[in-house]
Parts: structure tokens; C-alpha cells; sequence
């Protein structure tokens, strides 16, 4: 009987070891959109002068590169009526050297790319400065222990706010994102926390961390939630962003024209 049943596991393993094979699912290939990346960032301790604003388009899953979509024009007009002009630099690159960043200023992008015509209109939302961060090894949920890191920063109590950080780091491939609010903390010393089992000493997490309006908080929270949801779940549909398509309502961009000003520092680990 025992033989039985080991020659039964060792038939079921192999069985599974001879499923490794890569497969390529035939996905549906959807409508093809614009992607604009159109986020102005005021850092803390520089004048916010140079901008970029970055085209392209949606690909099929399998393709190894992202179609830039080069020749548009593109501007930004502020509330005064001042212009401020991006020229490409490279292909689905915009870049702007003279933008004037004014908190709580309201500003307006045009985009004409491929025979559409694009606008869309946000604040400048301040950000709190970051006053320290702290280090500290604590055990992970495998019982493992690693760096956690945690930043402190002072929400105004005269104001609601909305604060997207992001953490980029040598052992990241992309950055890493987490929204807070201020719905429980308002007027108080806000921490927020932040590891990964990747990290060691001797390596070095840029910590950006922004202010950001209600709606771009609204959305970026969807953002979050699709990318790490159930795989099992419901697929959400199409999140819309800010910005409107004047030639044709129904031929939408994706993405979301934000201005923000952030507080970014390189925390070196110990």
C-alpha cells in the first residue's frame, strides 16, 4: 500500500513538472488611447522652473515598449494668463524650463496630438515638509526581521488635505505609492510607515512625498486598488482622469493632470 501511494506522488509530480511549459494567452487587443503623464511637481528648495510632460500611447500586454507619440503641441496657461510653452527634447518627451509654480494657483493644460485636442484644469496643492524619519528593525509576517522606516511631517489644521508619497529605490523596479488624508489626523503630527524585505543597509529610498487635491487623491486610490486587486475579481473598468478630449468626448485620454508640491529626501540606511 505504501508503495502504491509513493508511486502515485512521485507519477503526480512528475505530471506537474511536465506543465511548466510558458504559455501566451490570446488577449484581446482594445481600442488604442493617448497615456499622458502630465504631473508638474514643485520640489521644496527649488524654484520649480524645469517640467516635463510625457505622450504615449496604450500597447497590447505582450509588447516589449511603450509607442511615444512625438510632434504634439503642449502648453500650460495659469489663471494670469501666462504661457508656459513644452518643447520635445525626445520622442514623447515635453519639457518645460521656465514654469512658474504658485501655490493654490489654478492652471490649465492644452494638448493637440494626432488630430485631437486636449485640455484639462487642476491646483497647485501645497505639501507639509517632512520633519524626520526614523529607523527601526521590526519581525515581518513570516517572523522575519526587517527595516521599517517611518517619516513624520505636520498636517495644517486650517485646511482638509490629501498627501500621495511614493519610495524609489535600488531594489525597486518601479516605485512603490501610498495615499493618507488627514480625515483623523487633522492638525496633528502625521507618521507614515514604510518596508520592504529587500531592504539592507547601505541602501538609499527616495522618499517624495506631495500634496495632492481631492480628486487626484479620489483617483489615484482607484489606481491603487485595480493594481492590487483579486485576480479572481470583477475586472474594473476604464478609471478616468482629468483630462477631456475637445474634439471628441468619447475618444478619452488616460491619465490625470496634476500640480503638486513635494518635500523629497534621500534616506540612507543604516
Amino acid at each position: 500500500m505504501n508503495r502504491a501511494l509513493a508511486l502515485l506522488s512521485l507519477l503526480f509530480v512528475f505530471s506537474f513538472a511536465s506543465c511548466e511549459d510558458v504559455v501566451n494567452l490570446d488577449l484581446e487587443t482594445g481600442e488604442t488611447k493617448l497615456v499622458i503623464d502630465a504631473e508638474i511637481i514643485w520640489k521644496k528648495g527649488t524654484d520649480g522652473k524645469e517640467q516635463t510632460i510625457k505622450i504615449s500611447k496604450t500597447a497590447p500586454y505582450y509588447n516589449n515598449s511603450t509607442p511615444k507619440v512625438s510632434g504634439a503641441q503642449v502648453r500650460v496657461e495659469n489663471s494670469n494668463g501666462d504661457v508656459f510653452t513644452f518643447n520635445e527634447t525626445e520622442a514623447g518627451v515635453y519639457k518645460c524650463t521656465n514654469f512658474i509654480p504658485v501655490i493654490d494657483a489654478d492652471y490649465k493644460l492644452f494638448i493637440d496630438a494626432e488630430g485631437q485636442s486636449f485640455t484639462a484644469t487642476e491646483k497647485l496643492t501645497s505639501a507639509t515638509p517632512i520633519n524626520k524619519i526614523e529607523q527601526k528593525i521590526v519581525p515581518d509576517f513570516g517572523g522575519e526581521d526587517v527595516i521599517e522606516l517611518t517619516f513624520y511631517y505636520n498636517d495644517p489644521a486650517d485646511q482638509v488635505n490629501f498627501y500621495v508619497t511614493d519610495y524609489q529605490s535600488e531594489f525597486l523596479i518601479y516605485p512603490e505609492y501610498e495615499i493618507t488624508n488627514d480625515e483623523f489626523y487633522n492638525g496633528n503630527e502625521i507618521s507614515t510607515r514604510y518596508s520592504h524585505e529587500d531592504m539592507k543597509p547601505g541602501n538609499t529610498v527616495k522618499i517624495t512625498h506631495r500634496g495632492v487635491s481631492k480628486n487626484f487623491f479620489n483617483y489615484w486610490k482607484l489606481i491603487l486598488e485595480a493594481s492590487s486587486s483579486n485576480p479572481f475579481s470583477v475586472p474594473p473598468g476604464n478609471i478616468r482622469g482629468n483630462i477631456i478630449n475637445t474634439s471628441d468626448a468619447n475618444n478619452f485620454a488616460f491619465g490625470y493632470f496634476r500640480l503638486c508640491e513635494a518635500d523629497q529626501i534621500d534616506y540612507l540606511l543604516k
